[in-house]
């Protein structure tokens, strides 16, 4: 067993996550991917490796469990949804994945959820073209990659998430009509985002901030869960 597969099975344990061998193998893929990509095409200013599974891999997948628990709540049901959660996704959930660079956290939800229809947005045509050769390689009909600005699509998602993509007022203003009405925010931050969550507009209701522990990451990190009032 390679090295960074112990180190992922080790973070998958860390965060109480089980994922069936394929899917594994997926993961693994993928940061083979990115790294190959990356050698010519800086998709990510991480060249390691070992770094990519501390700073992209796991930081994406500390996202995984609580998205399922949010998503089982009844659609219009109250938040937060952490008692009562019975893990399993509603059929034929759409979500758009913002600003997804590298494809962080979209392709990995897609890999672990297969029952969540992901929707990649990026305005770099080369990270698009990246999202959309790891699809096809590594065969996830779930998964696609959109060459657009936020602000030019169409459609409405019952999440939208976003990793460092910017600021929380810009995120929601851009995606406001995206999301459904009974839809989510899901807003990867690093430190607790005091004065962003003041900023926001009162039409969005922050229902909550959890925090998170990324595995062999010595680095602050919560989700912003959102909603509109």
């Amino acid at each position: 067993m390679r090295p960074i597969e112990q180190e992922l099975r080790r973070g998958l344990a860390e965060l109480g996550l089980s994922l069936a061998d394929g899917q594994i193998v997926m993961l693994l893929e993928y940061v083979d991917l990115i790294h190959k990509w990356t050698k010519t095409y800086n998709l990510t200013s991480v060249r390691d490796p070992a770094d990519m599974l501390t700073h992209h891999l796991l930081d994406s997948l500390a996202v995984i469990a609580p998205l399922r628990l949010r998503l089982a709540e009844p659609p219009g049901g109250a938040f937060p949804a952490e008692e009562g959660a019975t893990g399993v996704v509603p059929t034929r959930v759409r979500l758009l994945d913002v600003g997804s660079g590298a494809g962080l956290p979209g392709v990995v939800i897609a890999i672990c959820c297969p029952d969540i229809w992901v929707d990649c947005v990026e305005a770099v045509a080369k990270k698009v073209a990246f999202i959309r050769h790891v699809a096809g390689a590594l065969k996830l009909p779930n998964l696609s990659g959109l060459h657009q600005r936020v602000e030019d699509l169409s459609g409405t998602y019952r999440v939208v998430s976003s990793r460092a993509f910017s600021s929380l007022s810009d995120f929601v203003r851009l995606s406001n009509k995206l999301l459904a009405p009974d839809g989510i925010w899901l807003a990867m931050k690093g430190k607790f985002p005091e004065d962003e969550i003041s900023a926001l507009p009162g039409h969005v209701s922050v229902f909550h901030v959890e925090q998170l522990v990324i595995p062999g990451l010595q680095a602050k990190r919560c989700i912003v869960w959102m909603g509109k009032t």
